[in-house]
């Protein structure tokens, strides 16, 4: 790739992942959320992966790193969703938000913070709905490069 493309291709990434980071924090009072948001975080960085290649990228993940944050999106989803089946006996339920008044008030506070745009435990899914996305949507890009790197390599041997 060329060197301007490299110049532009890493400050680019930055504010792709800072308003993805964005539209996750703010996807609970605005259009988009955690999967729009995660998709955003990857696009940064498989534009990193495809400009500068997979070994000389700025921004390098390793696989423990990938496991880790995929293994704390989904726990967090199902923990979340978990903790509406326990209190009322549905998966998911906002618990923050007790509109039929079957939730605990103990817990109720947990998730309703003193806020006009109170909106229960969908920011948290947000996040780990992005986290998700953005692991999934970077893993496979990583595994197509990875393949090409090493087909170009069985070629030139």
């Amino acid at each position: 790739m060329s060197t301007i493309l490299k110049i532009f291709v890493f400050p680019a990434a930055l504010i792709l992942i800072c308003y993805g980071a964005l539209t996750i924090l703010g996807g609970h009072i605005t259009p988009g959320g955690g999967f729009q948001g995660g998709a955003m975080i990857a696009s940064g960085v498989i534009f990193c992966l495809i400009v500068y290649g997979l070994e000389e990228s700025p921004i390098k993940f390793s696989h423990n790193f990938m496991a880790a944050i995929e293994s704390i999106g989904a726990l967090g989803y199902v923990f979340l969703g978990l903790a509406g089946l326990f209190t009322t006996g549905s998966f998911l339920y906002n618990l923050g938000t007790d509109i039929y008044h079957i939730v605990p008030s103990n817990v109720v506070n947990i998730f309703n913070y003193p806020d006009p745009l109170n909106a229960g435990i969908i920011p948290y899914l947000n996040f780990v709905v992005g986290l998700e996305v953005f692991v999934g949507l970077s893993a496979v890009v990583i595994v197509i490069l990875k393949k090409e790197d090493l087909l170009k390599n069985m070629e030139s041997k």
